[in-house]
């Protein structure tokens, strides 16, 4: 088997690939052009999120057995022609959902204590205690659209606060003994805070909207360490701006590029993203959730996991 490494990964990968008989061949910086000229060539290829494997590519790839991608989703794959051509794929949600889980929680925090805003003024030294009062998450309810990795992760770090956490999911079942499956009206009834944990689809894309919004009965909290696209940057400012969203967390945003590795690549960027940077309830980083030195090696072993189990 001659494998292909868009990405560089954990070295576990190449390391235990090798031990198995594998051919690895690591390519960093060639463009998706140069690399359609040889991917016939290959067996496997491992990648995170360079650039996207479309039907084009898949085409030329006409000796490839799997694709593994070192993250949560394989939204940057066209899933269903790969799986007609027979391609085995395997995405590694097992190796990131504990780091997710704790962004999560580390967001909700740092919002409900104003933390990025006080220490932002104290290092410019201001002292306002009043100004960073904080609120307690005892006796809230945490609403998690998406139960499956990232969102029973979250829900097990949040065991040790008196609250209570209900999920949502298009699939029956999924509750456990962190959290109640609920439906959507009651999801809207309750909830405090809106944690998503949902993978990018067609159904998904744009789901968090004012329509969305104002279905809830009481101002949230939003929390999004899912995909950018899922949330409409403009109707979450509107909330914001009228109090229906009281803050939000964000770790992904909607204007990121398809590959997730660069966002700053517009000269400008939209109205609606500057009011995020510069509003006081909002933190914001860069599509790190799942970026932890841990999660490095569980991604890596993972999938090399998954493909031994299917291929040697």
């Amino acid at each position: 088997m001659k494998i292909l490494h868009l990405d560089t990964n954990h070295p576990l990968l190449i390391e235990q690939f090798n031990a198995i008989g594998f051919e690895n061949i690591e390519e960093y910086t060639a463009s998706k052009s140069e690399v359609e000229k040889t991917i016939h060539m290959y067996d496997g290829l491992i990648l995170r999120s360079r650039f996207t494997i479309d039907k084009s590519f898949l085409e030329k790839a006409q000796n490839l057995k799997f694709i593994g991608r070192l993250g949560s989703g394989l939204e940057n794959i066209d899933v269903d022609y790969a799986r007609d051509k027979g391609i085995f794929l395997a995405a590694a949600p097992e190796g990131n959902r504990n780091a997710v889980g704790e962004h999560s929680l580390g967001l909700l925090l740092a919002l409900f204590n104003k933390l990025t805003k006080a220490n932002n003024e104290v290092k410019n030294g201001r002292w306002d205690r009043e100004g960073n009062r904080g609120t307690e998450l005892d006796g809230k309810t945490v609403g998690i659209i998406g139960y499956g990795n990232t969102g029973k992760a979250f829900a097990k770090k949040l065991r040790g606060f008196d609250i209570e956490v209900i999920c949502y999911d298009i699939v029956g079942g999924v509750s456990d003994e962190n959290a109640r499956q609920v439906g959507i009206m009651e999801l809207e009834q309750k909830s405090d805070i809106i944690s998503l944990h949902v993978p990018q689809t067609p159904e998904t894309l744009g789901m968090i909207n004012t329509e969305f919004i104002n279905a809830f009965q009481k101002p949230f909290w939003l929390l999004n360490t899912a995909r950018g696209k899922c949330v409409v940057t403009e109707d979450l400012v509107t909330a914001l701006k009228s109090g229906k969203i009281l803050g939000a967390g964000l770790d992904v945003l909607e204007y990121e590029k398809a590959s997730f590795e660069d966002m700053f690549s517009q000269e400008s960027l939209p109205e609606a993203f500057q009011f995020l940077v510069d509003a006081e309830n909002v933190i914001l980083s860069p599509h790190v959730a799942g970026w932890t030195m841990e999660s490095k090696e569980k991604l890596a072993q993972t999938i090399v996991d998954k493909i031994k189990a299917r291929f040697s």
